[in-house]
């Protein structure tokens, strides 16, 4: 089964648009997950275990395992692997590199740690991506407009033609780069007025969208620009507002409680009239 068929299956059956990032950092796990052996995986695998039902995706972070040092890597290839087989993990580490490096980078996200999908730089162009969208069962989700203010000093440029960058990645993601048809495009929510035009461009291809909880972007806004004519290929993506949800014994159930709501807020928002 390929990246996408498994996110429109489990998205189907858990009825939900809401992929959890997993950024465990060291200085807020909480209390009831620091004494164990390997806090990091402890806190990781509780909340994934408390949400499997409610999400269409998980996101561990390579940055903050790779921060751990020596053994973070293992941490994160067991983190991967404490989610359950029939729900897509997507490895957030926007690699974006050429020739024999890109291809390690693809040979360890997808066959040693196990990731079903890898975030990607587009901006060394095709050659680079070449590696990755070589797995054909795997997703590649191309960075397209980020939620950083930093991002428009390059995606907001205008070319010749007078649209941004940003949509030539999106044209390039739906043609040219998509032959297998395993490419999506990563899109911030802060700027979901905006999403509508790359999901014109774009109209089958699944669109991650990071940005909304913690970091303040418009949820009904993003949900609506994000998903394609039949409602689906949007993942919503919510991270510290669903793992920092408590400080406690109780961290996972708090996480629980804040994946349903923003599941059911998602779902609201789908809805005619909402």
């Amino acid at each position: 089964m390929t990246f996408l068929e498994m996110l429109c299956d489990v998205g189907r059956r858990n009825r939900s648009l809401l992929c959890i990032g997993l950024d465990p950092d060291p200085a807020r796990i909480p209390a009831g997950a620091r004494a164990a052996p390997d806090p990091i995986y402890t806190f990781c695998a509780a909340v994934i275990d408390a949400t499997a039902d409610l999400v269409c995706a998980f996101k561990p972070n390579s940055a903050f395992f790779e921060a751990l040092g020596t053994t973070g890597m293992e941490t994160l290839r067991r983190v991967i692997a404490a989610v359950p087989r029939d729900i897509p993990v997507i490895l957030d580490a926007k690699r974006g590199d050429i020739g024999s490096t890109a291809a390690a980078y693809a040979h360890a996200a997808f066959e040693v740690l196990g990731a079903h999908a890898i975030t990607l730089n587009p901006y060394l162009g095709g050659d680079a991506l070449a590696p990755f969208l070589r797995y054909a069962d795997k997703g590649c989700l191309l960075v397209c407009k980020t939620s950083n203010p930093g991002g428009a000093e390059l995606q907001d440029l205008r070319l010749a033609d007078g649209h941004p960058l940003y949509l030539e990645v999106a044209r390039r993601a739906q043609t040219v780069w998509n032959e297998r048809g395993n490419v999506g495009l990563i899109f911030g929510a802060t700027h979901a007025d905006v999403l509508p035009a790359v999901r014109a461009v774009c109209p089958d291809l699944p669109l991650l969208v990071p940005g909304v909880g913690a970091q303040g972007g418009d949820l009904t806004m993003a949900v609506l620009g994000a998903v394609d004519r039949r409602g689906e290929r949007a993942i919503i993506n919510a991270s510290r507002s669903v793992l920092y949800a408590a400080e406690g014994t109780d961290f996972a159930d708090a996480a629980r409680r804040e994946a349903l709501r923003l599941r059911e807020e998602i779902n609201a928002a789908l809805k005619p009239g909402a």
